[in-house]
């Protein structure tokens, strides 16, 4: 099949959709089909975004349509994306849509429609109902004028879990879905690098032990959250600072205040975005990590953390219930108090905590993996329209 994923960015400043969007299509690639990507992104972010996926196995095998930045006209418009798609979709099998909001991503449907091509718009979260509530008014008129005709002309929505799938109901979308998560690549994880990283880093931190938050520095992934519940520990555990990994997402100011505000700034450390080797480096030394979102589609750093056999603590907000079930880490809530008893239990007991980081490793290694997930996306592309298929 000749496949097109179109996504508004490749920025991994922008969040888990870039990366989720690449690792599927570098796994479809390796599955022998001819995989396509167009997006937005020159200069810099190019740069940036190869450098970050540069260790993605089969990256390699993905053909790639990268516009220029666009500018206001080109937002509103879409001149330079419509005439890059007409031409990438006139042999296409499958347009892979990720996101909602985007006129780049409205305008693939339209042309894939107007060629009889099939697509399926894959959300990551932008429709269910915390998300839906952020700039309410404009989202509604969005629908009404041309977003909903996307969605509902998609042969299925592709839902990353339950819950997502669940909260799309109140929407009354014509078009089926179909709930497949996201995953990782086994090649990543088979050897991790020493140990080491924060004492080169954070000298300071020495032999402490570390509860790592690694994602976007936004608003809603609950950094104050997080920063009001380290608050409740700290003095207990004198051996324990938090350090923050992430580019910034618009909540760095706001984090740096509350840190001040709360006397923290000796004990909770921002280390700015991590990638690669240093990235798998951050989780290998780190003792818990923690992601109190307010809201997550099915968020890839919580399985990369799992992977390297870390003890997780998510807000269910982060709709991935099986970290409670296979006894990996705690599922709480977004109340402050709850997440720092979360983080308690698995500093006060040593043996749990390793109990965890192996009952998670073998959740991912079992059920999460890229392959899987890529050969499911195909049988939807191909199946009956009408059906819900969990990963297999």
């Amino acid at each position: 099949m000749r496949i097109i994923h179109v996504i508004s960015s490749i920025d991994p400043a922008q969040g888990g959709p870039q990366g989720g969007c690449i690792r599927l299509a570098a796994a479809q690639s390796n599955l022998g089909h001819d995989i396509h990507i167009v997006s937005y992104g020159s200069g810099n972010i190019r740069k940036r975004a190869f450098e970050a996926a540069s260790a993605v196995p089969h990256f390699k095998g993905i053909t790639w349509h990268l516009l220029a930045d666009p500018n206001v006209k080109e937002s509103i418009f879409c001149l330079q994306g419509r005439k890059t798609l007409r031409a990438i979709l006139t042999a296409g099998s499958f347009v892979h849509i990720h996101g909602v909001w985007e006129t780049l991503l409205r305008t693939a449907a339209t042309i894939a429609l107007e060629k009889q091509i099939a697509y399926c718009v894959q959300p990551h979260g932008m429709l269910d109902e915390w998300s839906l509530k952020q700039k309410a008014f404009k989202k509604r008129l969005a629908l009404r004028f041309g977003y909903r005709k996307m969605l509902d002309n998609a042969k299925f929505i592709l839902a990353l879990n339950a819950d997502e799938a669940r909260l799309l109901e109140p929407l009354n979308l014509a078009s089926p879905h179909l709930i497949i998560p996201n995953g990782v690549f086994l090649e990543e994880f088979e050897n991790l690098p020493s140990s080491g990283f924060f004492k080169e880093r954070l000298p300071l931190v020495g032999n402490k032990r570390i509860i790592l938050f690694l994602s976007r520095l936004h608003s809603k992934k609950g950094l104050d959250i997080l920063v009001k519940a380290y608050a409740h520990i700290a003095g207990s555990y004198a051996d324990v600072d938090l350090v923050v990994a992430g580019p910034d997402g618009g909540a760095r100011g706001a984090l740096v205040s509350a840190v001040a505000q709360l006397n923290l700034n000796d004990r909770v450390h921002l280390i700015g975005a991590l990638y690669g080797q240093d990235k798998l480096r951050a989780l290998v030394d780190a003792t818990c990590f923690c992601l109190p979102s307010r809201q997550e589609g099915f968020s890839i750093a919580i399985l990369e953390a799992l992977a390297c056999g870390l003890p997780v603590v998510i807000s269910d907000a982060c709709h991935f219930p099986e970290v409670r079930a296979a006894h990996a880490g705690a599922v709480v809530t977004l109340a402050p108090e709850d997440v720092a008893s979360g983080l308690s239990a698995i500093l006060d007991d040593t043996a749990m905590a390793s109990e965890m980081g192996g009952n998670g490793q073998r959740l991912v290694y079992e059920q999460y993996t890229w392959p899987r997930i890529a050969s499911s996306t195909i049988k939807g592309y191909v199946g009956i329209s009408n059906m819900t298929m969990p990963a297999t």
